[in-house]
């Protein structure tokens, strides 16, 4: 009997035993799911109310994770402006010694232009110097002589109809035409190929005044038999004047002239050089004023600018000589003058060559 009431007092002490060990389990699990808590404390240095800041384990990782991510795109972004800025630079220099080289570049054609127009200027003064030698001398005009074909010499004042000089005149114009390396080159090919022209002809001046001089003074007869070219052929001057402006280099080297300005009174009459048909007759927005255009064939063509009334129309054909318009100031231009210019296959040449 003693035996039996042990056994009953230990199972009744077990199962009053089972509960509380069941709620200490429980009470454990409900602590651990409970997040861990952090206190960050600041303590002020004047002894001032002390702060504290509690934060939960997963906030706590939540700040960490996000501080990392700032700093990391900080570091990117960082990173990224040093590489651009270093880039632009590396750029702004590159360009800036792109300016400089461009720089030097355009001094160096503008010293060009500049030379080859004095060197065109002293080419012009060179020929007037021969003519002139050659009209004191009693020697036949040269080939390219503007005389030999009976037109007013370049630079020169026509005389009116008492025999007096008219005044002078100085207008000039023709579009803007910047100089490049291709106009300049294409000025200094003229140079030399008038050069070579005026060697020829100072030579043969030399070879005439010997001649003269092995007559014992009997002048040699002018060469009046010159053979002139044929009426499609741009060989007349298309009007009395004054040449104001060669073709090339002018301006000090500034611009291109893609033609000579024979200056004279408004309302001068200009004639075409050679038979041709008008191709253009009208106004022209690119600086020429009211222009005129003639095909004569075999690729030559010729204009003929800032004329004050134009008297032919588009498709008409007109003879050598014939007025095509009247001479005058529209354009660009500072004076009343015809801006003539001849083409070859669309390229502008020297008109000198074929007067």
């Amino acid at each position: 009997m003693e035996k039996q009431t042990t056994q009953q007092a230990e199972q009744a002490a077990k199962k009053a035993v089972q509960p509380e060990t069941a709620q200490k389990a429980s009470e454990a699990q409900e602590q651990a799911r409970e997040p861990e808590i952090y206190t960050i404390k600041i303590v002020p240095d004047k002894g001032d109310e002390v702060r504290s800041i509690r934060l939960s384990s997963r906030w706590l990782k939540f700040g960490l994770g996000s501080l990392a991510v700032g700093a990391m795109l900080f570091v990117g972004a960082f990173s990224y402006a040093v590489y651009s800025t270093f880039t632009h630079r590396s750029d702004a220099a590159e360009i800036q010694e792109l300016r400089q080289v461009n720089s030097i570049q355009q001094e160096q054609l503008l010293n060009l232009s500049k030379k080859a127009n004095a060197l065109q200027d002293q080419m012009e003064e060179l020929t007037q110097k021969e003519q002139e030698l050659r009209r004191l001398s009693g020697a036949s005009p040269a080939k390219d002589d503007p005389q030999a074909n009976g037109q007013q010499q370049a630079g020169a004042s026509a005389p009116d109809a008492s025999g007096n000089e008219e005044e002078q005149h100085d207008g000039q114009g023709g579009p803007y035409v910047a100089p490049d390396i291709d106009n300049v080159n294409a000025v200094l090919d003229d140079v030399e190929k008038r050069l070579a022209v005026r060697r020829a002809s100072l030579e043969a001046l030399q070879q005439e005044l010997q001649e003269q001089q092995q007559e014992l003074g009997k002048q040699l007869p002018g060469l009046d038999g010159l053979l002139l070219p044929g009426s499609t052929t741009p060989s007349l001057w298309p009007a009395r004047g004054e040449v104001s402006s060669p073709y090339g280099l002018r301006w000090n080297g500034s611009e291109f002239h893609p033609g000579i300005d024979i200056a004279n009174d408004a309302g001068t009459p200009i004639v075409a050089t050679a038979d041709g048909v008008v191709t253009y007759a009208g106004w022209n927005d690119g600086g020429y004023g009211n222009m005129v255009d003639i095909d004569h064939g075999n690729g030559v063509t010729t204009r003929y600018g800032h004329a004050m009334q134009v008297v032919v129309v588009t498709g008409q054909h007109v003879r050598r000589g014939q007025v095509i318009a009247y001479m005058g100031s529209t354009g660009r231009s500072t004076g009343p003058h015809v801006h003539y210019e001849v083409r070859v296959n669309g390229a502008t040449v020297n008109p000198v060559t074929y007067l």
